[in-house]
């Protein structure tokens, strides 16, 4: 009976931490903070390879 308290708790846990990332849109924020200017900052620094 404890572990399945535990388990229950741990996911409850999980549950929540996943209802404040999407309640806060934390995705997004770390996609526009890190991920975006990482991605733009790689391909500025390549070459063009045809005009369009």
């Amino acid at each position: 009976m404890k572990i399945f308290l535990k388990i229950l708790a741990g996911l409850l846990a999980l549950l929540g931490g996943l209802f404040a990332v999407y309640y806060y849109n934390l995705d997004m924020k770390l996609m526009h903070g890190v991920i975006i200017p990482f991605l733009n900052k790689h391909y500025d620094a390549r070459s063009i390879e045809h005009v369009i």
